[in-house]
């Protein structure tokens, strides 16, 4: 009985954390995968519920408790890896349970000692953690708290490559009746107790780091648009720069600019004007991928940075946002009207900063609009600048109102 007691300590705590978790989902505003941590720990719950409290001799239970851990090692994983904007593999891991399973049930048949199974389904778990580890790591977030999480997951996945081997070779063979009197099975409890608190710990953390960052967010979006204000934007830029310089990665900046925006104004008004803006931001953000950041650096200029992407890259970016802002209809213009806009695109050269590389930008952006609007310019680290985008049919434009 005290041993039926001091087993469900585990459990308990698990059930708590995922109780915990649930709540945080609930009364935060995070994403789904606060969720996907609480589901983690509940199926873990009920996993190593399984294993403390039925007949270890039964094959069902092992076949039962590697189903319900790798549904808890599943949802952790799609948790940190979505929380990153990282696939997770599910097809992989699904694969790595398949063989797993498989080879655990021929395990079954050929041996009643649990030692071979013991190893089987740690293996398979640590494999999983190790394709999380590896999902991680090519993650574009990497502040102190994603470097923790990365480590947990590491620390997991050595937890159940490493242990088993280490637990039974000191123990040899462990038949199924002498299972939870075990050196195993005392380690095992151990090791999870631990470190399901140090994980809950660090992905509690986490949420919280999140919720902080996205209010921080909040404050620093432009309310029109979505968009980073300008002082957002250029610190964030700075901080991609440094690292795309230690890194080795490619980076452009685009600018751009909505044409004859003062003429819109002055003759559909400022509400008009505003609803142009906020159209285009909406088009910049559903365009750039999570990696680029974008910001309205002026009334109607806007920046983006893209990241891991060389000039010839941008420019198809720059078009692609050109094209579909330029099929947009803005309400409380005319119905055949639409307005455009002129983009400037510049690569980072080596040794670059912030500075050369937005002017080299704006150049190419005033290039643009001195060549008649409506089209995306690159500029070559020559100092030439090259037309990208030929001239799309658009409505006239008073000339006094010109911008």
């Amino acid at each position: 009985m005290r041993e039926q007691i001091i087993g469900m300590i585990t459990p308990t705590m698990a059930v708590m954390f995922s109780v915990g978790f649930l709540l945080l989902w609930k009364r935060g505003t995070l994403g789904n995968y606060v969720l996907a941590f609480a589901a983690a720990y509940a199926f873990f719950a009920i996993g190593f519920g399984v294993t403390h409290l039925f007949d270890t001799g039964s094959p069902y239970v092992f076949h039962t408790t590697q189903f319900f851990y790798t549904l808890s090692t599943a949802s952790g994983i799609w948790g940190v890896a979505r929380r990153v904007d990282q696939p997770p593999h599910l097809g992989v891991l699904l694969i790595i349970y398949a063989l797993s399973a498989g080879t655990l049930a021929l395990a079954i048949l050929l041996s009643d000692d649990l030692t071979s199974r013991l190893i089987i389904v740690n293996m398979g778990y640590g494999v999983m953690y190790v394709v999380a580890v590896m999902s991680l790591l090519n993650a574009h977030r990497r502040d102190t708290i994603d470097k923790i999480v990365i480590g947990m997951q590491a620390l997991l996945a050595a937890q159940f490559l490493i242990r088993p081997l280490l637990t039974l070779l000191i123990e040899g063979s462990i038949p199924a009746a002498a299972y939870r009197e075990s050196l195993y099975y005392s380690v095992l409890n151990l090791s999870l107790a631990l470190l399901s608190l140090l994980a809950a710990m660090v992905l509690v953390a986490a949420c919280i780091y999140d919720q902080i960052a996205a209010v921080r967010e909040r404050a620093e979006l432009d309310l029109l648009t979505g968009l980073r204000t300008r002082r957002a934007f250029e610190q964030d830029v700075i901080a991609y720069l440094e690292r795309a310089k230690q890194e080795g990665v490619p980076v452009s900046l685009v600018v751009a600019d909505i044409d004859h925006f003062k003429a819109v104004n002055d003759i559909y008004g400022h509400q008009t004007g505003d609803r142009a803006i906020a159209r285009f931001g909406e088009v910049v953000r559903n365009t750039i991928r999570d990696t680029d950041i974008a910001g309205r650096i002026g009334g109607e200029e806007f920046c983006i940075l893209a990241w891991n992407c060389d000039g010839n890259a941008a420019v198809a970016l720059a078009e692609r946002v050109r094209n579909r802002f330029g099929a947009s209809a803005i309400e409380g213009m005319p119905e055949d009207h639409r307005l455009t806009a002129s983009f400037g695109i510049a690569g980072r050269a080596e040794g670059e900063g912030y500075g050369k590389l937005f002017a080299r930008s704006d150049a190419a952006l005033y290039a643009a609009k001195q060549g008649g609007r409506n089209r995306s310019i690159r500029d070559e680290r020559s100092g030439e600048t090259s037309l990208i985008a030929s001239v799309a049919p658009k409505a006239s434009w008073p000339k006094a109102a010109n911008s």
